[in-house]
């Protein structure tokens, strides 16, 4: 069998999820298949050479080890490590700035800015969101007035209009494949999902994202809020370690998930 170094942090806190439940019914699954180490990346350095493939998954937002993570990345790309998701990725894994690049390029995302002498460029409103450029799992975001943000400090921060949206919705990718989707009925209520049933203008909104990132081998979540308009768009694209939610799912859905993915890493590993 392979060796996999599944990364994990089994005891991180987040909000309205269960992190070790999510991986420990992954691992059980592909443990049959692939022969399974797990640790937390502060742990991984003298495991990485001894393993065929590393999967990077719930670890918690990196900025919380970001010094670790960069030389991880380093060792990843200097040594040439087989990673899933492999490290190309121009999206989360990178920060936010490509919130900034979607909106230059025109893309159907929540319109971005980083300084207030751009604010112009957005649409007029009585409230926005600012968050940092680095943040992740909503750490730091916060919701503002426009004399609030004249006021404050917003170096290395992103600024958006706030949304006054229906729902919010995600994708889900193995690879360039759409698995399933889940959605938010009560917005209020971010990690309290329900199946999704997407239409064929769905599904082209949400691969026009992945093909935009380019990742070959790895797992994304498209997220996505649906404006009163009915319009859909970007809020975020996770493509480094993106939760799934697969214990949300019903079983024929789970468990054609890990079929595939069972089938991804093997391809990889080839």
């Amino acid at each position: 069998m392979k060796k996999i170094l599944y990364m994990t942090d089994l005891y991180y806190p987040a909000k309205g999820r269960n992190y070790y439940e999510e991986d420990l019914y992954i691992t059980q699954r592909l443990k049959d298949s692939f022969d399974l180490v797990l640790c937390h990346p502060q742990n991984s350095e003298s495991f990485e050479d001894d393993v065929d493939l590393v999967i990077f998954r719930n670890t918690g937002p990196v900025t919380g080890f970001s010094d670790v993570y960069d030389d991880f990345v380093n060792r990843v790309k200097s040594k040439g490590l087989k990673t899933f998701n492999e490290f190309t990725g121009k999206a989360d894994m990178c920060g936010k700035q490509y919130l900034l690049d979607l909106t230059l390029e025109k893309f159907p995302v929540i319109p971005t800015v980083d300084t207030i002498d751009d604010l112009g460029l957005l649409p007029d409103c009585e409230r926005y969101v600012i968050k940092p450029k680095d943040g992740a799992d909503s750490i730091g975001l916060e919701f503002l007035t426009k004399d609030e943000i004249f006021e404050r400090d917003l170096s290395n921060t992103l600024i958006q209009p706030a949304i006054d949206f229906e729902y919010e919705v995600s994708f889900y990718f193995i690879n360039d494949k759409l698995e399933y989707a889940l959605y938010a009925p009560d917005k209020s209520k971010r990690w309290d999902l329900h199946r999704y049933d997407f239409t064929e203008s769905d599904i082209e909104f949400a691969e026009k994202f992945i093909k935009w990132n380019g990742i070959r081998y790895g797992i994304q979540r498209v997220d996505a809020c649906r404006t009163r308009e009915g319009e859909l768009l970007l809020v975020e694209l996770e493509d480094l370690n993106p939760y799934l939610s697969i214990l949300e799912l019903d079983d024929v859905t789970r468990d054609n998930f890990i079929d595939d993915l069972t089938v991804a890493l093997n391809e990889l590993l080839e």
